[in-house]
């Protein structure tokens, strides 16, 4: 082939290359923004928990119109405190107390904003109906009323927030922001790791330095992560050991899962991580609820390590009282099956039986040194 030719050739592999790259990168952005809308563009709450302390009187017409769009799921309570305990057991996002003459709300902003939003607009567009009811049913008679009950009658609504959201973190996305911190971090290091480790010759003894790294990374990560929250003062009374051990246990389910993802696949398996990073953040449950998701998101999202590990954290920091043992065997599960196959693989005898790249470059080494020396006699 002459050079006219060979030009020719590289030209045309160039421009294959190029469209190739380009209609790639087209696609995956058609399926990140389908999914990313898919999840996201019109999120509306499904099934939210929430309670109602009542009087068998008042009930039916409650649940009538709490139930009416499949908005909330309702839980009957015996009384008020039943309620707050349920909230900060985050069983229910909030809840009303309708039995005396005026009804309360209470409300939890740390569970999430958006679930406490759409509960403050519920209970005082309600609220604002029955004032402006009252009002029409006085005038229609011809009633009257007194100026002091006038003013009680247009007081705003009783709200409590059970617990709120710190001063440092009023719009609640800082967990967004971490997670997804840790997701990406833990991506890069398995993938780099991934890149590294092979250099050795495989054996037991490199599948436990893997895991080890895995396992000094993750706790590295965490304390990084605990770290910079205090430059915010975000999680300021948190239990640091509980805190710093959870996200430890988020790290080390991305990368121990990516990490034996690539064990089993090649370089292909760093796609596990990267999907934690592009799609499991937007449904972890730090930015939307998961009750706003979609059935299909939310059920993927808590089963994901960003989705369990931001449940987790969210609990740890603002809702000591709630379970999150269930969270836990998650994120366990994902880093024990991942560091499980990073040993297997390791341990299973090298089938092509080639010699290590670290191996490689000391024998050439060695023999160059040899040759030098045998010239030099």
């Amino acid at each position: 082939m002459s050079q006219e030719d060979q030009q020719v050739e590289s030209l045309l592999r160039f421009r294959r290359f190029a469209l190739a790259v380009c209609v790639i990168g087209v696609l995956v952005q058609l399926g990140l923004t389908a999914y990313y809308l898919a999840m996201g563009h019109k999120a509306q709450p499904h099934h939210l928990p929430v309670g109602l302390v009542s009087t068998p009187a008042k009930r039916e017409a409650a649940i009538t119109l709490l139930t009416a769009n499949d908005y909330f799921k309702v839980t009957d309570y015996a009384t008020s405190d039943d309620l707050i305990i349920a909230i900060k057991r985050r069983d229910v996002y909030g809840g009303v107390d309708i039995t005396a003459s005026k009804p309360h709300l209470y409300v939890a902003s740390a569970a999430g904003v958006p679930a406490a939003g759409l509960l403050r607009t519920t209970y005082t567009s309600v609220v604002q109906q029955q004032t402006a009811q009252t009002l029409t049913t006085l005038a229609d008679k011809g009633d009257s009323m007194s100026v002091s009950e006038a003013q009680d009658l247009n007081a705003p609504p009783a709200i409590t927030d059970v617990v709120p959201l710190p001063s440092d973190d009023v719009n609640g996305v800082s967990l967004g922001f971490l997670t997804q911190a840790l997701a990406l971090g833990g991506t890069i290091a398995s993938m780099g790791l991934g890149r590294l480790i092979p250099r050795a010759r495989r054996s037991w003894r490199r599948g436990i330095a893997h895991v080890s790294i895995l396992i000094v990374y993750a706790v590295g990560s965490a304390a990084v992560i605990l770290w910079s929250m205090t430059w915010f003062g975000v999680g300021e009374t948190a239990d640091r050991g509980e805190i710093l051990g959870i996200f430890s246990l988020i790290s080390l389910a991305i990368t121990a899962s990516t990490a034996g993802a690539v064990a089993l696949l090649g370089p292909a398996g760093a796609l596990i991580g990267a999907m934690y990073f592009t799609l499991g953040t937007v449904i972890s449950g730090a930015s939307i609820l998961p009750e706003f998701l979609p059935a299909f998101g939310r059920r993927l999202g808590e089963n994901l390590p960003t989705g369990a590990g931001v449940q987790a954290v969210r609990d740890d920091l603002y809702f000591p009282a709630a379970p999150i043992r269930e969270l836990l065997i998650v994120l366990g599960l994902y880093a024990g099956i991942g560091a499980l196959v990073v040993l297997i693989t390791n341990m299973l005898p090298n089938r092509k039986n080639q010699t290590s790249e670290v191996e490689l470059e000391l024998t050439e080494r060695l023999e160059g040194a040899e040759r030098r020396e045998s010239v030099s006699i």
